[in-house]
This record gives C-alpha cells, sequence and structure tokens, in this order.
C-alpha cells in the first residue's frame, strides 16, 4: 500500500502566503472598485490572482524546480493575457457589469461592504480553490519531465482556443455594423464559447501536469470547479440567460452551434448574419471571466 503522503498530499507551505497574496490583491481590487462604484474591477484581478498564486508557490515551494517554474510560467502567460484583455474590454466600454449593477440595486445599503464579503472574498477563496494544483505539486518532488507532455498539449490547445476566441469577438465587435449579429464565423461556427472551452482545457491541463508529481488527484476538484463555473453559474449559463431576448436569431445560433465541445456546426454558417452577440460582456473568471 502506498504511503498516505503519496496519494493524499496537502497544499503545504504555499497555501498561507498564497492566501496573503490574494487577499492583498482583492482588496486593492475592492478599493479600486468602491472609488470608480464599478465593482466588475474583480473581473480583471481574477486571472492576474491565479498567476500570482502561480509565482508565489514557485518561490515557496521545495519541490521538483522545472514543475513548479513551468507551473508558474504557464499560469502567468494564462492569467496576464486574460488581466490584459479584460482591461482593456473595461476601459472601452466604461461602466459596471449588468450582473454587478443588479446586484448593487438589490442590496443598495453598504453595498461596499456587502460587496467585499460576497464578491470579492468568494472570488478570492475560489481563486485558492482554482490554484489547488499549482500549490500543492509544488512541494511534490520530481517526476520525468516526459510526463509533463499531455498535461501541456492540453493547455497549449486551451489557450490557443481561448485567445484566438477573444481576439475573433473582439474585431467582430469593433465593427459597428456588427452591433445586432451574431459571431458565427471562425472558433464561434464550432462552439458558442470557444473562450470558456478554451478555460476549461488551460485548467484541467495543468492539473495534468501537477498529476504527475503524484499525491495531486484529489486536486482535480480545481478544475471541476472552474468547469462547473463556466458551464453552469457564472459563464454560459448566466450568458445565454437573457440573451435571446437582446441579440434577435440568438435563438437559431444556439440550434446551429455546439453549446461547448466544438464540433462542426449543423449547417454553414451564412455570411452577414445580422443578430447580435457580446459574450464578451458577461466574461467573469471564476465567478470568472
Amino acid at each position: 500500500m502506498l504511503p498516505l503522503a503519496v496519494t493524499l498530499a496537502g497544499p503545504g507551505r504555499p497555501l498561507a502566503p498564497s492566501a496573503a497574496a490574494v487577499a492583498a490583491v482583492m482588496l486593492l481590487a475592492w478599493a479600486v472598485g468602491v472609488a470608480a462604484q464599478d465593482i466588475s474591477w474583480v473581473d480583471v484581478a481574477w486571472g492576474p490572482a491565479l498567476a500570482l498564486v502561480a509565482l508565489v508557490a514557485a518561490l515557496t515551494g521545495d519541490g521538483d524546480p522545472l514543475r513548479r517554474w513551468l507551473l508558474a510560467g504557464a499560469t502567468a502567460l494564462w492569467g496576464l493575457r486574460l488581466g490584459a484583455h479584460i482591461l482593456a474590454r473595461k476601459l472601452s466600454q466604461p461602466g459596471e457589469d449588468r450582473r454587478y449593477a443588479r446586484m448593487r440595486a438589490a442590496h443598495p445599503q453598504r453595498f461596499a461592504l456587502w460587496s467585499l464579503r460576497s464578491v470579492f472574498a468568494l472570488q478570492g477563496l475560489l481563486v485558492l480553490v482554482v490554484s489547488l494544483p499549482i500549490q500543492v505539486a509544488a512541494d511534490r518532488p520530481a517526476a520525468p519531465a516526459s510526463l509533463y507532455a499531455p498535461g501541456l498539449a492540453l493547455y497549449a490547445l486551451g489557450l490557443s482556443f481561448e485567445a484566438i476566441g477573444d481576439e475573433q469577438l473582439r474585431r467582430f465587435r469593433s465593427d459597428q455594423a456588427n452591433d445586432k449579429a451574431v459571431l458565427d464565423r471562425g472558433l464561434w461556427a464550432w462552439t458558442r464559447h470557444p473562450n470558456y472551452f478554451g478555460d476549461a482545457c488551460v485548467w484541467w491541463g495543468l492539473w495534468l501536469v501537477a498529476l504527475m508529481a503524484g499525491g495531486t488527484w484529489w486536486t482535480a476538484v480545481a478544475p471541476l470547479t472552474m468547469t462547473i463555473l463556466l458551464v453552469r453559474v457564472s459563464g454560459k449559463a448566466l450568458l445565454e440567460r437573457d440573451i435571446e431576448s437582446r441579440r434577435p436569431g440568438y435563438a437559431e445560433y444556439v440550434r446551429s452551434t455546439s453549446s461547448f465541445w466544438p464540433r462542426p456546426p449543423r449547417r454553414p454558417a451564412r455570411a452577414g448574419t445580422a443578430t447580435a452577440r457580446r459574450a464578451g460582456e458577461t466574461r467573469s473568471r471564476g465567478a470568472s471571466r
């Protein structure tokens, strides 16, 4: 029988400094959001907060240096790209995201303190949960480098899907002629949410890399949590709750295009589709993108 430490390893030393770092990031984002009367700044902080946890784990862990810095670099690339993308979108589309505006309307009394507890603290907790594979693997011994290849391949697929999907949507939305149009070309012809699909692949890929450390199988709760958030909570489900009422023709897009897993469209995408989509509006990473 394998020792318990081999089958069930905990976060170890990286957990406390990671928690402190996440708390600092979320407090800063909260202060900016309160000053701007716009708590959607929490979305900007999501990716960089996860990147910071990976850096802290690499610095404080005493496991395999190659794996520690491989995970730190991969997470930083994902998180900083995402943060920059959401920041650029926010600066070009000022104003509080409608999700948070509804929260503000529902809690008019002492909203700043309510948002600190119910939005920023919750996001911080989710950051620590989603980053568990990185924290745990930081204290684990070395494994053959070749074992990291499958996880890195899945990560690369996910990052490509997410980045390309975001850029295709950004270009589409930058054309005012598409104000009432659905993007049903490129990756968006294969799945209605290439960015969310890519995000899920990134975190399952990072988990596979961490899995090679041993004792980290239980941290599958991290990519599973991210996937549930993207599909059932703050991602796809929230976006599509009312989009048909705001975007004429979206129902036809739903009938022809996979909701999450990429697959060929049920019909060729029509040139010049005249419905609307602003999938980037509700991207919250963790409570998400």
